[in-house]
């Protein structure tokens, strides 16, 4: 019997801050932390992370990927993390046959390592790192209805126990982070918030309603003021793509001084 998914939207923090004892991260480590605690340990994650993006959806299929330390500027510790878990080509290769199905041309990528999108958040829910892993990466395009679309091909997967990670990130507005608080930052903010909350949390809503505003994103307030680019939001089109639902639970935090969000689909 096929079984589905936990699914699971995350905001992954700036780059290795979280590991490096940074206080605006605080309330992301106890959040990652209780969802982990919460949910039944999976038997393999796949992750699609706001940071690798190519022509067509790309898996990675090596057995064991090692970590790419896609920062800058960082102290040298930051490039001494280590995750040493492993990869988990069965699933890489169902991943892609799910969206070959689908009419969605996509790659078995062997030379890939994992990007801090994956290890970063994982390193704090599953220290141990004793859980396969596979990333799938966002589409060039940046369409949202085609990563809505690439979730729902994911529909057909079939592996038991599987965690899937959207890690992106419900606020990205780099400058923004580490520019002074005001007022008005903090209305633009929370006003979009207030909008993606009521989008992924409402029961009232249809399916085909919460598809067209997550398609149509750029309508809500402040849209752009929070994401100038739109990568670290898509996760979330392939996690909702996926469940189709409104989410079973959600998280409201702070994270770099700036309200964020988490969703998660049982």
């Amino acid at each position: 019997m096929k079984t589905k998914p936990q699914v699971l939207f995350l905001s992954h923090g700036g780059g290795p801050m979280p590991l490096l004892g940074d206080a605006e991260h605080s309330e992301m480590l106890s959040c990652l932390r209780s969802i982990a605690a919460d949910i039944p340990k999976p038997s393999a994650i796949l992750v699609i992370s706001a940071h690798w993006e190519e022509r067509i959806p790309s898996i990675t299929a090596a057995a064991t990927p090692p970590l790419i330390y896609d920062y800058y500027g960082f102290p040298e510790e930051s490039y001494r993390i280590s995750y040493p878990c492993l990869g988990e080509p069965l699933l890489a290769h169902q991943v892609h046959a799910s969206l070959q199905k689908a009419g969605i041309a996509a790659n078995c990528d062997t030379q890939r390592g994992f990007d801090h999108g994956l290890f970063i958040p994982l390193k704090i829910m599953y220290p141990e790192a004793d859980i396969p892993c596979v990333q799938l990466s966002l589409v060039e395009s940046l369409d949202p209805a085609e990563h809505i679309t690439i979730g729902r091909a994911l529909q057909k997967l079939d592996y038991g126990n599987l965690l899937i990670i959207g890690s992106g990130f419900s606020f990205h507005n780099f400058k923004a982070f580490f520019a002074p608080p005001s007022a008005d930052s903090t209305t633009l903010n929370e006003s979009f918030e207030n909008w993606l909350i009521e989008t992924c949390t409402n029961p009232d809503l249809s399916e085909a309603d919460r598809s067209q505003r997550l398609t149509q994103w750029q309508d809500a307030p402040a849209a752009r003021y929070c994401h100038p680019r739109e990568e670290h939001l898509l996760p979330l089109h392939v996690c909702y793509g996926l469940a189709n639902t409104a989410c079973t639970k959600h998280f409201e935090l702070q994270i770099l001084n700036k309200k964020a969000s988490m969703y998660l689909w049982r």
